[in-house]
């Protein structure tokens, strides 16, 4: 019987063979944490008698989700971390980056083979190269921390193909929000979705990020895409490697295997208050919208800034609606402006921010009020995620976000 990608990992990083339902102590290749979630890590290190890092090469720090701190408490906790850092040798990219997991991938400190942890649920987005990478809770990592290992009991793996052309305006957003509604929020617990097929092959790794990044949404452990030469193009300068061949067998197990044409797929939206809930456009379109965020670690790179300039034009955004961009990176954000696209989002009527979460997880600045609607790039629709439990936030692609902010409703991006 042949293996999936994810036993052959599991299978190199513990020198046997590995199957789906073993439980196996492995060893970890890349272990991340932010400032929400890495004073807890660090105090259960220390509660556990941790003394040095098991490599503080291989610990990756960031600050993103409250930066600049926008309260003592956010500050507190920065100084916190900081010191860490410098007590431990761990170089850390602070404030000064971007969102972790657009970062992660940016500087290579996850690549084809690893297994990586990272101590938020959105670190499954690494398995766009070929990574197995998932997230963990702040104890196992304190305990990764010191050890530089961690249980896992090996996913069985849901194959998810993707064929055909996508339609102009529509794409990985499109596709991942119609997935996640085909499987359902809990439909993949604890199992990893390989995304494959000519089409996926085909798609940037841009794309291949938002796919992989919502893989938790299903309530996958991991998100992975078999590395090719998209893959092994994006980690040349990136880490010094030599493509090597990564994928699974012909006759390998899979739990199940799922098929997806896009030829025929709309620009999908998912309704409040979950991510399961996507719909063709058309079932929302002219829904009233406040706020319109385009960003996150989702759809916060170059290529989606690019796609919701394409749609916007020469046009401008609607008064009616606060329209905030933030991209994933300093990189990217970069990319944005040498390519003029921050000026004219801003000339368009948009508040454009320096590289952070934002609103995404309703803990830092552009949050809802009660009664206002969010359409969002972002991953989670969830009650009060991105401000009151009376918000509404609907899920949706940078196309459909640009299209919908000039007209001050849900539209398709097809029809501007």
């Amino acid at each position: 019987m042949g293996a999936t990608i994810v036993e052959k990992i599991f299978s190199r990083k513990c020198g046997s063979d590995i199957r789906a339902g073993e439980m196996v102590m492995t060893p970890i290749d890349g272990a991340m944490i932010h400032d929400i979630t890495g004073p807890l890590a660090i105090q259960k290190f220390y509660e556990m008698g941790g003394k040095h890092v098991f490599d503080p090469k291989r610990v990756i720090m960031l600050f993103d989700h409250q930066i600049p701190a926008d309260s003592l408490e956010a500050a507190k906790n920065h100084v916190y971390m900081r010191k860490f850092a410098v007590e431990q040798g761990i170089h850390n990219y602070d404030i000064n980056e971007g969102v972790c997991h657009q970062v992660v991938l940016e500087k290579g400190r996850a690549a084809p083979g690893e297994i990586v942890v990272g101590a938020d649920s959105h670190t499954c987005m690494y398995g766009a190269v070929g990574a197995f990478a998932t997230g963990i809770g702040s104890t196992d990592m304190g305990f990764v921390l010191k050890f530089g290992s961690l249980y896992f009991k090996v996913p069985e793996t849901i194959r998810a193909e993707v064929s055909g052309k996508f339609q102009r305006r529509v794409g990985a957003k499109d596709l991942i929000l119609a997935i996640a509604a085909d499987i359902g929020a809990d439909g993949a617990t604890y199992q990893a979705i390989e995304f494959a097929g000519k089409t996926m092959a085909k798609m940037d790794m841009a794309g291949r990020m938002t796919c992989c990044n919502m893989a938790i949404e299903m309530g996958a452990k991991a998100g992975i895409v078999p590395p090719d030469k998209v893959t092994w193009d994006y980690m040349k300068g990136r880490r010094k490697m030599k493509p090597f061949d990564l994928a699974s067998d012909e006759d390998a197990k899979f739990a199940e295997k799922r098929t997806y044409n896009v030829s025929d797929l709309e620009p999908q939206v998912a309704v409040p208050h979950n991510v399961d809930q996507g719909v063709p456009v058309g079932k929302v379109e002219g829904t009233h919208i406040d706020q319109v965020f385009i960003g996150s670690c989702t759809n916060g790179r170059y290529e989606d800034m690019a796609e919701a300039a394409e749609v916007l034009g020469k046009k401008k955004f609607s008064p009616k609606v606060r329209v905030l961009v933030i991209p994933a990176s300093r990189d990217e954000y970069l990319k944005a402006l040498e390519a003029g696209l921050i000026g004219k989002f801003v000339k368009a009527g948009a508040l454009v921010e320096a590289p952070c979460c934002g609103p995404c997880m309703g803990g830092s600045f552009g949050l809802i009020a009660p009664g206002e609607v969010s359409l969002s790039t972002s991953n989670r629709n969830f009650k009060g995620r991105q401000g009151s439990t009376e918000g509404m936030v609907y899920l949706c692609s940078p196309a459909t976000a640009a299209a919908s902010a000039m007209k001050g409703e849900i539209t398709d991006p097809r029809e501007v």
